[in-house]
């Protein structure tokens, strides 16, 4: 009964189960977010997913600080790593959104502010409806590109949305759906 995206795989089960939907407002979890959809981009999620604990522990656990003063200096060793997404495209947008990161007063409240400060609940019922990307996804995208930030169109900002839980986008049958519904009542940012 839950959405069928995660199939059977535990990775995507736990990930679907704990983490997709619920909504977030720690920042470093944020960023780590934002940096996974990045990552994502051009390749299936479970890829992601699998080398997201080593990603962590080689990233610093996605700590922006960390990653604008020491990112450069990893790089060379971060390509070569195959436990990682070597992609210096997204590497080098990983580093430097980081340091775009921390220009900002509230990277929480800025994200969150796509959605007037409180999750979205959406009512699907089918894979199918869900859209791509939308209007609120499109202006984060704009939005983070206008401060600098790579990697982030629109269906990667809606994939990440989704993730953090800005928006509800559990099937309405999903044993999910009403609990991160629950955690939207009353959420501001």
């Amino acid at each position: 009964m839950r959405c069928p995206w995660c199939g059977n795989d535990p990775l995507y089960v736990e990930y679907h189960d704990n983490e997709w939907g619920i909504p977030e407002k720690n920042e470093t979890a944020l960023f780590e977010r934002i940096v996974l959809e990045g990552m994502q981009a051009g390749l299936s999620w479970i890829t992601v997913l699998r080398k997201r604990e080593h990603m962590r522990a080689c990233f610093f656990g996605f700590d922006p600080v960390r990653l604008a003063a020491d990112g450069p200096g990893c790089l060379p060793l971060w390509l070569e790593d195959s436990g990682l997404i070597r992609h210096r495209g997204k590497l080098e947008a990983m580093v430097s959104n980081a340091g775009i990161f921390l220009e900002f007063d509230n990277f929480a409240s800025y994200l969150w502010s796509f959605v007037d400060g409180a999750p979205k609940q959406n009512r699907w019922g089918s894979l199918s409806a869900i859209p791509a990307q939308t209007e609120e996804s499109v202006a984060m995208a704009k939005g983070l590109k206008k401060r600098g930030f790579r990697f982030v169109g629109p269906t990667t900002c809606y994939a990440f949305m989704q993730s953090a839980g800005l928006v509800n986008d559990h099937l309405m049958h999903c044993p999910s759906y009403a609990p991160c519904r629950k955690l939207g009542v009353d959420w501001i940012v």
